[in-house]
């Protein structure tokens, strides 16, 4: 275990549960070759990704309490230890109320009056919200909160543009998070993020919102309603941003990639995760990739990615490790942690 040096964003907070739910539906790249009238192979040699799962019938919050019930066992505690639920996550079950009430309700918590409440920074909201529960729970507010992130991708994929439709799976992950005590060494040792708007119209879904509410759905704008990205512009933009963006995370850490024991990124393509290893000059036991057998699973990614790094025995007790990813508007997140 490593002593416990005082950098100034130090939060002594500890990961003490996780836990994970997968949709049944497994939809494989051969099934959605057939399904979009692409040649054998095509899927998998543009996406990366294997099998994805499909939620059938299952809600948001639904996934969502599953996972976080996992979360609790392995951190064996109850609902009642809980001091807040925030899901984080980019697709809400609905817009009001948050889906952090939902799952609270489906845990059968409902009458609990624990405070809920939802994190959006889409592929980052994992991150957000563990870096800002952090200093809450630092500060004394909290001392463990319960983070979920379920995602359904597959409600609003559009197979009009299969480079992005074939990306993307569904699923949940939860973490439990508390304080870490003096002899535990547990703690998030630096956090960045940056956004750049200009980039906005790169990664989107415009309908839904105030600007363009369901009650102006119609054939004529369907398609403003579901996902677009546009990849070759996104992919140049975030490729310029990242080394230097992951330079300043790393100087405020005060930590090498070398003495890093595991990398966990967001998996949000194959060519997103060549890319990263290549220009970070990560390892290949040093990084966690998971796109082949789950697809993008937007915000679950980075849990989901910890929660098997963990169950696998890649991430061990003291060992330091990096959360890294890209979002939607466009946001670049790092964080190093000492699990």
């Amino acid at each position: 275990m490593h002593a416990r040096n005082k950098h100034k964003q130090q939060r002594n907070v500890r990961i003490r549960g996780t836990g994970a739910y997968l949709p049944s539906q497994i939809v494989t790249a051969e099934q959605l070759d057939e399904k979009l009238n692409k040649p054998q192979g095509w899927v998998y040699k543009k996406s990366g990704v294997k099998i994805r799962h499909y939620a059938a019938g299952e809600s948001a919050s639904v996934m969502g309490a599953k996972a976080a019930f996992a979360a609790l066992e392995d951190a064996g505690l109850e609902m009642d230890d809980m001091d807040c639920i925030i899901c984080a996550n980019a697709i809400p079950e609905q817009l009001i109320p948050c889906t952090a009430a939902l799952i609270q309700d489906e845990m059968w918590a409902g009458e609990s009056g624990i405070p809920c409440f939802d994190i959006n920074t889409t592929c980052l909201s994992f991150l957000a919200a563990l870096d800002l529960v952090s200093y809450m729970i630092e500060a004394g507010r909290y001392d463990k909160v319960l983070l979920v992130s379920p995602e359904i991708a597959s409600s609003g994929l559009n197979d009009k543009h299969p480079e992005s439709a074939t990306l993307f799976g569904d699923g949940a992950a939860a973490v439990i998070v508390g304080r870490s005590g003096e002899d535990e060494g547990s703690a998030i040792i630096a956090s960045r993020m940056e956004t750049y708007g200009s980039g906005r119209e790169l990664s989107e879904i415009r309908g839904g919102g105030s600007g363009l509410p369901s009650t102006q759905y119609g054939a004529a704008n369907a398609e403003q309603y579901l996902f677009a990205m546009q990849g070759e512009a996104l992919f140049r933009k975030t490729s310029k941003l990242l080394p230097n963006f992951i330079q300043r995370l790393f100087q405020e850490a005060d930590i090498d990639m070398s003495e890093l024991k595991l990398v966990v990124p967001h998996q949000g393509s194959a060519l997103a995760m060549r890319l990263l290893q290549k220009k970070l000059g990560i390892a290949p036991e040093q990084f966690m990739n998971i796109i082949e057998n789950h697809g993008n699973m937007i915000a679950a990614s980075l849990p989901m990615g910890i929660h098997l790094a963990v169950q696998q025995g890649r991430l061990q007790r003291g060992d330091r490790f990096a959360l890294i990813g890209i979002s939607a508007g466009i946001s670049l997140g790092g964080m190093i942690i000492e699990y």
